[in-house]
């Protein structure tokens, strides 16, 4: 398999410049394991390279999902050692492909003007323990604000169910979708971008992968819905048939 990264010739001030990050960000990441370590050449100078500027952008991406450092430690541990700066591209291009809509920041004046409706204090207490907003800045009405779980939220504002089981519904719905997400990712990973990495020398290798990832997301999510929707229709029908 190609490399896909010519001789390391960054210092680190280079690296640190070229992806938009302070020294002290890739010194603390080198010492997470998080950036493979560089090669030191004359006068025990450190050298980067391509690998690790397409480290850099997927630690990037993967913040950009909302992941801690730890968690991003270890998704990092769960990829090939011998990943080139090309199949980081690729990899990268995959996670950008399926992030959600990144949030936004508005003033609790223009989140009532989306919302149709006055909000108390009570009502943001609830959205942001549903993960809908959170305060941007202390002591100021600006709020960040996921697009796509705002509609929702609001809706269940509403519902006659106690605020705690909305919680725990919503614990319960992350815990299988990430279980369900490791393996539809172990099976792309597996079934996919193995086969596809053994055709790197393609130069139409990365915009294939691009167009397969944009094709699977509806398909994938249209599936997890439907499933989901069926699952919980016999389940709600044994449950109720059992009272």
């Amino acid at each position: 398999m190609a490399t896909g990264a010519e001789e390391p010739r960054l210092t680190v001030d280079e690296l640190a410049a070229r992806a938009g990050v302070t020294v002290r960000t890739v010194r603390f990441y080198s010492t997470r394991g998080l950036l493979p370590p560089p090669v030191i050449g004359p006068r025990r100078v450190g050298h980067y390279g391509h690998a690790h500027l397409s480290r850099l952008a997927l630690i990037e991406e993967l913040q950009h999902q909302g992941m801690t450092l730890a968690a991003i430690e270890r998704y990092l541990e769960q990829l090939p050692h011998d990943l080139s700066a090309h199949d980081l591209a690729i990899h990268r291009a995959l996670v950008a492909s399926w992030t959600p809509d990144s949030a936004e920041e508005v003033t609790r004046a223009e989140l009532e003007r989306r919302t149709g409706r006055k909000l108390s204090d009570e009502d943001l207490a609830r959205l942001a323990a549903m993960g809908v907003l959170d305060r941007a800045r202390p002591g100021e009405d600006v709020y960040r604000v996921d697009p796509g779980l705002l509609r929702l939220g609001v809706e269940l504002l509403d519902v006659p169910i106690a605020h705690e089981t909305i919680l725990a519904a919503r614990t319960v719905l992350l815990e299988h979708t990430r279980s369900a997400a490791r393996e539809l990712t172990r099976l792309f990973r597996d079934e996919v971008w193995g086969p596809y990495r053994e055709r790197e020398s393609d130069p139409e290798h990365l915009k294939a992968m691009k167009s397969l990832s944009a094709h699977m997301q509806p398909l994938v999510l249209q599936a997890l819905v439907t499933a989901f929707q069926r699952s919980l229709k016999e389940e709600l029908r044994a449950a109720f048939a059992a009272e």
